[in-house]
């Protein structure tokens, strides 16, 4: 339960204030670096051929969504978190297959230090294949578009400048952990939650500028006065708004269901002392995965694109048909452009609903392990019940995790899906295209998904924190209670 008192009241303590003072300061880093240019062209020329080369791709918009604008401005932090976020699902993955890295995992807390290292050892090669690729692309991509600031890059400065975005990325993964460890929030989604949140004024002014657009004619009250703004923006705004409230309650909903199993522990005689006999709950949520298979679904389906540009950037005709298949099956579509009118353009939504639903129960499957908790449950003593220890319980926990993955991946996937949806739905009624609602539903989903656990965080430091005051307040709140109960006595 979130106490909003409590996180008020702990704003007062000094190590609260230097915590949020600390992880508020690397957000700050985190943006001024995205504003940074790689050392590769002349900046404001470079800037201009990118914004450019951006509107005509539909994976640059999302990109640049993801990188808080690194992408637009070629900055240091171009290649982001992604190399940190691959090299993780590598290491989760080989951790199952991998008995050694099993019993380091299962080891305690030297055994995750050393599963960490790895995975910061396996994001610097990523980093810099990702560097490459990223500048491979963006140049031919640029010179397609028939400018050359990117014409002819000499060894030195593809050096320098990959150099530049493997430091980027691998600073960016230090940054996160800074955050971490001040115990406010996980600090690799609050920076992803940071760049999205870094955009929202720009799309917010698409917007407001369409809906202050009275050249098409002005909106009129009952006839008695006109408002100076477009009729049909005001109503598809006063649409969206209302299901943009819709929706934030119901992912509010969906992130913090669960479902609450009784744990019973038996009464133990140890000499002349009693123990157990209590009973406890374990928590099972709804999403357990939380904002993690949306992440993983646009990766996964960006990388059949990302190959699709390579090949066709590298001038071979017997890969263009290949190349172009690609491209055009799993482009992400347009913010707002999401109109339906080929069979291909359904395949990227179908997909990432798909990829949303498998992702859940993939990550669940590593977040919550049935066994372990079946056997931690009969050292301990505890027992669910109606349920025999061990087998029984095992199988129980299992499906009733496998039960509530299923309601929560599939309203995960239609949370997703909604913007395309909304999108179609817009434009066959209205005719009207550029709501830019690709981009804002995915960056909610994330905004919400973060923002609530991130609040969670914070509460729980600021209940320990706030600790001793909280009695102190009680017991001097309780004296007068006290003192009137004895006179009334």
């Amino acid at each position: 339960m979130i106490s909003w008192k409590t996180i008020w009241r702990s704003l007062k303590n000094r190590d609260m204030q230097k915590r949020l003072s600390i992880v508020v300061g690397i957000i700050v880093v985190y943006r001024l670096l995205a504003h940074i240019p790689v050392p590769l062209a002349e900046p404001t020329q470079l800037r201009q051929a990118i914004s450019s080369a951006l509107g005509s791709t539909d994976l640059g918009g999302f990109l640049n969504l993801l990188s808080g604008g690194a992408l637009a401005s070629f900055s240091l932090v171009l290649v982001g978190l992604s190399p940190f976020i691959t090299a993780s699902i590598i290491i989760q993955l080989l951790t199952k297959a991998i008995p050694k890295l099993k019993e380091l995992h299962d080891d305690g807390e030297t055994g995750r230090r050393k599963i960490q290292q790895w995975t910061r050892r396996i994001t610097v090669p990523l980093a810099i294949v990702q560097s490459i690729a990223f500048i491979f692309i963006l140049r031919q991509t640029i010179l397609a578009g028939g400018s050359t600031v990117l014409s002819d890059p000499t060894i030195m400065e593809w050096t320098v400048s990959v150099v530049a975005m493997t430091a980027g990325s691998v600073l960016l993964m230090w940054l996160g952990e800074l955050i971490t460890e001040q115990g406010v929030g996980n600090g690799i989604s609050l920076l992803i939650f940071a760049g999205i949140v870094s955009q929202l004024p720009q799309m917010l002014a698409t917007v407001i500028r369409s809906l202050f657009d009275t050249s098409s004619g002005s909106l009129s009250v009952f006839g008695w006065f006109q408002l100076p703004v477009s009729p049909t923006m005001f109503w598809i705004v006063f649409f969206l708004l209302l299901m943009m409230l819709i929706v934030l309650y119901f992912l509010v909903k969906i992130n913090e269901a669960q479902r609450v199993i009784t744990i019973n522990y038996a009464k133990r005689v140890h000499g002349n002392s009693n123990y157990g006999g209590i009973k406890s709950i374990l928590p099972v949520k709804l999403i357990a995965a939380g904002v993690i298979p949306v992440i993983f679904a646009v990766a996964f389906l960006s990388l059949p694109q990302f190959i699709g540009q390579i090949m066709k950037a590298s001038d071979n005709e017997g890969l263009q048909s290949l190349a172009n298949t690609l491209i055009t099956w799993f482009q992400a579509p347009n913010p707002g452009s999401f109109t339906g009118s080929t069979a291909e353009a359904f395949i990227y939504p179908v997909l990432y609903f798909i990829l949303v639903i498998a992702f859940t129960y993939f990550y669940t499957g590593f977040s919550f392990d049935a066994t372990e908790i079946s056997e931690g449950l009969q050292k301990q003593g505890g027992f669910i019940e109606g349920i025999r220890p061990g087998k029984q319980t095992e199988e129980y926990l299992r499906r009733t995790v496998n039960r509530l993955v299923l309601f929560g991946s599939l309203a995960l996937g239609v949370v997703a899906i909604l913007p395309f949806v909304a999108e179609y739905l817009i434009y066959h009624i209205t005719g009207l295209t550029g709501t830019r609602l690709s981009i804002g539903g995915t960056g909610i989903l994330i905004i919400v998904s973060v923002a609530l656990e991130s609040i969670r965080q914070i509460s729980s430091r600021a209940l320990m924190v706030t600790y001793d005051d909280f009695d102190a307040d009680d017991l001097a709140s309780d004296k007068p209670k006290k003192r009137r109960l004895l006179r009334k006595k």
